[in-house]
């Protein structure tokens, strides 16, 4: 793929805009971006899940066209938070945030959320926020009163530019509390003054901490300058904090600070609003007790990343159904690879018409694992080119969700859409990268992908009944593996060896009375009734086998079994 085309055509929807833009990077093939971290007081939760899980998605991909990115996702390590759960377990509030930042490196990790290339915490660049403080007091931007400092909201001009909020309507609402230390209610801190039994730094205007907003400009500009491409968070953090970051930094620097805004939509419980206050959160470390990491990521990849989703048991165990399928398809790839590594399929050559000369790469002695008669005489003049190569761009699927977080028959592959069973395997990469530069449309891709299984199910299961597979056909298997590598790496899933992941869900004996070996066996003797072409009694065996939960599926060359869920 042309990486450098596909860097030139990245798509991406600017907040402060409201529209898809075309990505112009600051310098041109390196990429700056800042992503608001968490505040650590307590355990990550799906929130935290679906945003970090979107970014790192973002981070992966833009690396993966070749941008040189720099990722900043920094702790707020102080918070009225921290300090009150340090107060109630009566410990330094550090060791209430190193606790919980650890936790969620831990989370982190076990959903495959790859590190960025800073951390910075809010306490170890005080000095910068401090700088940064006077320079606005000096500019007459920020103002002292009584040891606090505030930033004047007035003084920028532009406020409300992000949220789209009107200055003299947040005036006229009552829900901004009134402060007799601010000379404005909207005037926001930069600098708090000490409160007893609270954590204290010393300052030019007394004793005291950085308010929030301040650590986020502070940061983003010690690791990434003045200017930075791409900032993103969560939609919540668009008003007040993301409003309150661009006023502070472009009154310091006069410069514009972020060219793209990128903000990832709400969770919902059930169709409920999730929130802490109504005790309908769930923790990763809980979530992660009952689904594979996996599990998780796609998802959430089945939404856009801008909707809301609802988050639902059902949704998940669709995600999981749904990444099932992958793996069988990638499971059926090795396995068909190993059958020509051992001969038991063979491999024929086509000529430049697409129609085989009647030649076997390997001779012609086909056999079968089951037992049955295998009749090879179809492999001659077979034409390949009606099968695979005809041209088609009707590919793209690029619906940015499925109803609330559900997964559409195009993401699943289970329509019977013809269409795009001609078409090169080229197609399938294009309609890819045309998803995810469509402002990172992930739900676009996996539809692109699961069409893509079909065909290469097809391919593999019409060779396992016919014996052999033509060069061609093979070709593109391989160009399916790699381009299964390249999602590894982006959409960070199918990383665990197929047979692991498969036996793990397809193969729970605590749903079924039966043991693996006494499934085996009733399967040995129904293919000896197959064989014998006593087809009553082999049939009987599969639904007496039905009956107990056990599924079987037969290929040219073997019987497999899964084990359906209670």
């Amino acid at each position: 793929m042309d990486l450098k085309k596909i860097r030139d055509s990245l798509f991406i929807f600017n907040t402060m805009s409201g529209s898809k833009e075309l990505f112009k990077p600051l310098n041109k093939n390196k990429v700056l971006m800042y992503v608001c971290g968490i505040t650590a007081y307590d355990f990550s939760h799906i929130g935290h899940a679906r945003a970090y899980i979107t970014f790192d998605i973002i981070y992966r991909y833009l690396k993966h066209i070749g941008f040189d990115t720099v990722y900043v996702r920094n702790f707020t390590d102080i918070d009225d938070k921290i300090i009150k759960k340090a107060n109630e377990e009566g410990v330094a509030f550090n060791i209430i945030s190193e606790r919980f930042i650890d936790e969620f490196h831990n989370d982190m990790d076990s959903l495959s959320v790859e590190h960025p290339t800073f951390e910075p915490k809010a306490t170890e660049t005080i000095g910068d926020m401090l700088l940064f403080i006077k320079a606005l007091i000096d500019k007459g931007v920020a103002y002292e009163k009584n040891n606090d400092v505030f930033f004047k909201v007035n003084s920028f001009k532009e406020y409300g530019k992000l949220s789209h909020k009107n200055i003299d309507e947040l005036l006229s609402g009552a829900r901004i509390p009134l402060n007799d230390e601010k000379e404005n209610p909207l005037d926001f801190a930069l600098w708090k003054k000490s409160k007893p039994n609270e954590p204290l730094w010393e300052s030019p205007w007394g004793q005291g901490r950085p308010g929030w907003h301040i650590e986020c400009s502070a940061m983003s500009m010690k690791f990434l300058g003045e200017q930075i491409d791409i900032h993103g968070g969560g939609s919540d953090l668009i008003f007040p904090h993301h409003e309150n970051e661009i006023a502070q930094s472009e009154s310091f620097t006069g410069k514009k600070f972020v060219n793209y805004w990128i903000h990832n939509g709400f969770v919902n419980i059930n169709n409920e609003k999730m929130s802490k206050s109504l005790k309908n959160y769930i923790t990763i470390r809980d979530l992660l007790k009952d689904y594979e990491p996996e599990v998780i990521r796609i998802f959430f990849m089945f939404t856009h990343y801008r909707s809301f989703i609802d988050f639902s048991q059902g949704g998940l165990e669709s995600a999981k159904q749904s990444l099932i399928r992958l793996y069988e398809a990638v499971g059926l790839y090795i396995s068909i690879k190993s059958k020509i590594a051992d001969k038991i399929i063979q491999i024929i050559k086509i000529d430049g018409d697409g129609v085989n000369d009647g030649s076997l790469n390997d001779g012609d002695n086909i056999g079968r694992a089951d037992g049955a008669e295998n009749k090879n005489s179809g492999y001659k003049n077979y034409n390949y080119k009606s099968n695979i190569n005809i041209r088609n761009n009707n590919i793209n699927n690029n619906k940015e969700s499925g109803k609330n977080g559900e997964i559409s028959d195009a993401c699943t592959g289970s329509n019977n859409n013809k269409e795009t069973e001609n078409i090169e395997i080229d197609d399938y990469l294009n309609g890819f990268y045309n998803a995810m530069n469509d402002d990172f449309n992930t739900a676009g891709a996996l539809s692109v992908l699961f069409n893509l299984i079909r065909k290469t199910n097809q391919i593999i299961n019409n060779s396992l009944s016919k014996g052999f597979i033509n060069d061609y056909e093979l070709e593109f298997l391989d160009k399916f593996y790699d381009f299964i590598k390249t999602i590894q790496n982006i959409l960070g899933i199918l990383k665990k060896e197929p047979q692991i992941f498969l036996e793990k869900y397809l193969k729970n004996f605590e749903n079924t009375e039966l043991s693996d070996d006494e499934i085996k066996s009733y399967i040995n003797k129904r293919n000896d009734f197959r064989k014998n072409k006593d087809y009553k009694s082999a049939d009987e065996i599969r639904k007496m086998l039905l009956d107990k939960k056990i599924v079987l599926e037969d290929t040219g060359f073997e019987t497999k079994y899964k084990i359906e869920n209670k």
